[in-house]
Order: C-alpha cells, then sequence, then structure tokens
C-alpha cells in the first residue's frame, strides 16, 4: 500500500475481485506466516461467520477489493495508529535502501 492512511478500518467489510463471500477487515499492515512471509495490507475473517481458526484467514491487498460494503469505524485513536504506522513503514524503507546501497558497492 502506497498510502497508509487510504487503509480500510478494521471492521470493515468488503468483497474481492471474483469473490463469492464478504470478509470482514480485522488487521491492517500483516505479515502472513509460511513458508514464505508474505506482506498484506489487510486480514480478513468470513463474514458473517467471523473467526472460525487461523485456516480461514485471508491476507489480501487493497486492489484486489472490488466493492466496500461497510466502512468500521473510524477515530482519532485510529489517525494516531495511521500516523505511527506511516513513520514505521517509512523506517523500514530508508534501512532497506541503506542495506541495498552497501551490497551495490
Amino acid at each position: 500500500m502506497e498510502n497508509i492512511k487510504e487503509l480500510l478500518p478494521t471492521g470493515s467489510v468488503v468483497r474481492l475481485v471474483d469473490g463469492e463471500k464478504y470478509l470482514m477487515i480485522v488487521g491492517v499492515m500483516q505479515t502472513m506466516a509460511g513458508l514464505r512471509k508474505k506482506e498484506c495490507d489487510y486480514l480478513g475473517v468470513l463474514y458473517p461467520e467471523g473467526y472460525l481458526g487461523d485456516e480461514f484467514l485471508y491476507g489480501f491487498n487493497h486492489v484486489d477489493v472490488e466493492e466496500i460494503v461497510f466502512r468500521g469505524y473510524e477515530d482519532q485513536e485510529r489517525e494516531e495508529f495511521l500516523a505511527k504506522l506511516s513513520d514505521l513503514y517509512e523506517e523500514r524503507e530508508q534501512k532497506k535502501e541503506k542495506r541495498k546501497g552497501r551490497f551495490l558497492r
């Protein structure tokens, strides 16, 4: 996600491109565990079922969202969270660039 402030809030209900079921967003900017750690904009669970176990957690990106059915709650605390998250990812990108520069020499 290029602009973290565009992230949908937790609690939002969406339908993905070619999706048959709705998903409710339960996390943002997540790293999915597994053989290859995959970063994704959102972590979702089936709606209306909710959490049914780890095998029913879905990682997806903002570009995969075809329809926003319901937008979750937003307040000042969320704005502060997004600002901290943005700073964290900016710092991480800067560190990546520094490491990349070391290997190019």
